[in-house]
């Protein structure tokens, strides 16, 4: 009975010390990311150019992107502007959604402004799509999928290149002035993430309803 147990033991602890090794490496081994960079797209985890946290940051944020953009893919204008009844947005106004809640957070968490102070150019772009409501669904329509995807694109190709001029250390500090509390800068972009995921599942939904 000992004998087993000590067996077990052993065994056990060599399982977790593989474990450890396999989670761990990357970002003890390599802290700049690059050797251990993962770069296929279902594989979460350090990328090449980017500090380790921010590379599976980043992993995330392409992953999601990808899974947002298949089921538009091909859409018309008349199914982009699907009004599924008086209080629902459209395809094509959520998709301008997600490129004005992500420029939000460039403006946040990479230049310090603060809901309400927007420059100019972006307020005009974007704050009509961050709000949306009865205006949105009035104003937002008429525009083909390369419309939007052209703003998602952008918007996302920047955050791609100012993030590699941020570090871990960036990604972790804490916002302690946050409107729901203490946030650090890996919550802030993990919700860009999972704000995607939420439109992701109305988008499918409307889609299934289209009648046009």
């Amino acid at each position: 009975m000992f004998k087993n147990r000590r067996s077990f033991i052993k065994k056990g602890a060599t399982a977790a010390i593989a474990t450890s090794a396999l989670f761990n490496s990357p970002f003890q081994n390599d802290p700049c990311g690059t050797k251990t960079a993962l770069s296929e797209a279902n594989v979460i985890g350090p990328k090449e150019g980017y500090t380790p946290h921010v590379g599976a940051l980043v992993s995330m944020m392409n992953w999601m992107r990808s899974t947002i953009l298949r089921p538009v893919e091909g859409l018309s204008i008349a199914e982009l502007d699907y009004l599924h009844d008086d209080n629902s947005n459209s395809i094509g106004a959520m998709l301008w959604h997600l490129a004005a809640t992500e420029r939000f957070y460039q403006l946040n968490t990479l230049d310090g402004k603060d809901w309400g102070d927007w420059p100019e150019a972006d307020t005009k772009e974007f704050d009509m799509a961050m709000n949306l409501g009865d205006i949105g669904r009035n104003e937002i329509k008429g525009n083909s999928l390369d419309f939007y995807l052209e703003k998602l694109d952008r918007v996302r190709n920047q955050s791609l290149e100012e993030l590699k001029k941020k570090d871990d250390n960036w990604l972790l500090k804490p916002d302690e002035g946050w409107f729901w509390g203490p946030t650090n800068n890996y919550c802030k972009w993990f919700h860009v993430v999972e704000h995607e995921s939420n439109h992701n599942g109305q988008i499918k939904y409307i889609k299934s309803r289209i009648e046009v």
